[in-house]
């Protein structure tokens, strides 16, 4: 299948998973949502880290959807409302997002803006369930890093679309919370933004996208005290790159592995820092990033593997991630939209149901095919759209 064969079935796809979304409220079910559980939060042992981790793991891996029996609700999560908001401001760009395309603009800002963490200073998000990682347990609606950057980002998205002055307040009120809240500098060489208020974890993506968030208002705002920690922390990060060119998660013991999407955030990060500011002081180092990426993540018929040195499970998650990071990295390697286009079709012959969704995930011996709303849909629907828009855009300077 050629590029142009591949875009009109791309076209198609959208429009039914647009649907599909728009149908379903934006909202659904999430990986990590167990503990939503009527059933579960009936019990006592949700008390304990143990009893939480392993039932938020057991859950999230079951190849068959537990939630309606758990009586999990189908919540709008915070960021794919984000990405969702995001994703139909491209389309609209483009004239592909369909019906009343700023009605939809303008009801999913809404909606984001409703999701906000209640009683707090500034607009800043958390996600809709509680959850436990292996060192803190965050209550449901807790802000954090990437809940507040990705609403952030997509406000600005519409706000540079349709000029709607709330929108600008709440993103920039944002910031204002990640650096009032989350910035930390300790010693000369360590400054870095926190996942959360609760914790000082060092999370590289987390980290970076703080930092582009700061950047891109600096540069719409002309903020400059917003730049010296944005940079500063961005340069932790890039000091802590491997000389293979890779990052592992995080700088704790537990946190060393290295992946497919977490790995795109760090690269996609760097290069909208670097395009904020007007800087090529990064560029080696997102070649570098890019070589390691391309080397290791993707198989030979465009399968994005998990891990840099495992395969399985081939997440939809990493389907979408890579394309937006071949994409937006695509003036550093010419073939990158070649290879974002394998990457796509592989994930619409293998993660994509008729019905209109795409699949969570594919292991050796069967594919996981439960629905999910922000993990699977609503990153998938950004890929799509961002890969719509790239192709708009060379279209557009071939006129």
């Amino acid at each position: 299948m050629d590029n142009r064969d591949s875009l009109t079935t791309i076209k198609d796809i959208t429009q039914k998973l647009l649907a599909y979304c728009r149908t379903n409220e934006w909202k659904g079910y999430d990986p990590y949502d167990a503990l939503n559980s009527r059933v579960f939060k009936a019990l006592p042992f949700l008390d304990f880290k143990l009893a939480r981790l392993a039932i938020t793991q057991g859950v999230k891996r079951c190849p068959i959807n537990l939630r309606p029996i758990l009586l999990v609700t189908r919540m709008p999560n915070s960021k794919g409302i984000a990405l969702f908001l995001s994703s139909v401001t491209k389309l609209s760009k483009i004239g592909l997002a369909g019906g009343d395309r700023d009605k939809d603009i303008d009801t999913i800002a809404e909606m984001l803006l409703t999701l906000r963490s209640p009683d707090m200073r500034y607009s800043c998000w958390g996600y809709n369930f509680d959850w436990q990682s292996r060192h803190v347990f965050v209550p449901r609606g807790t802000p954090n890093i990437i809940c507040s950057t990705f609403a952030a980002n997509a406000l600005l998205d519409a706000y540079e679309h349709s000029q709607n002055a709330q929108w600008l307040d709440a993103a920039l009120s944002a910031a204002e919370f990640v650096l009032a809240a989350l910035f930390r500098r300790e010693g000369s060489s360590r400054a870095f933004f926190s996942y959360t208020p609760l914790e000082r974890s060092e999370i590289h993506n987390a980290n970076l996208f703080g930092a582009a968030l700061l950047c891109r208002i600096s540069s719409l705002r002309g903020i400059d005290a917003f730049l010296e920690p944005a940079l500063d922390a961005a340069r932790y990060t890039v000091g802590k790159q491997h000389e293979d060119g890779s990052w592992a998660y995080g700088e704790l013991s537990s946190q060393r592995w290295i992946d497919n999407f977490h790995t795109g955030f760090n690269l996609v990060a760097l290069t909208r820092i670097s395009e904020y500011v007007g800087t090529s002081e990064f560029d080696p180092v997102i070649r570098r990033g890019l070589e390691f990426y391309k080397k290791h993540f993707f198989l030979e018929d465009g399968a994005p593997r998990y891990y840099h040195n495992v395969t399985y499970p081939i997440d939809i998650h990493s389907v979408a991630q890579s394309v937006i990071t071949l994409i937006e990295l695509k003036d550093f390697a010419e073939d990158n939209i070649q290879l974002a286009h394998s990457v796509m079709n592989w994930g619409l012959k293998n993660m994509w149901d008729p019905r209109g969704f795409f699949y969570f995930q594919k292991l050796p011996r069967y594919v996981v095919r439960i629905s999910f709303m922000r993990w699977s849909q609503a990153w998938m629907l950004m890929a799509l759209s961002t890969l719509l828009e790239a192709y708009a855009g060379s279209t557009d300077k071939k006129h």
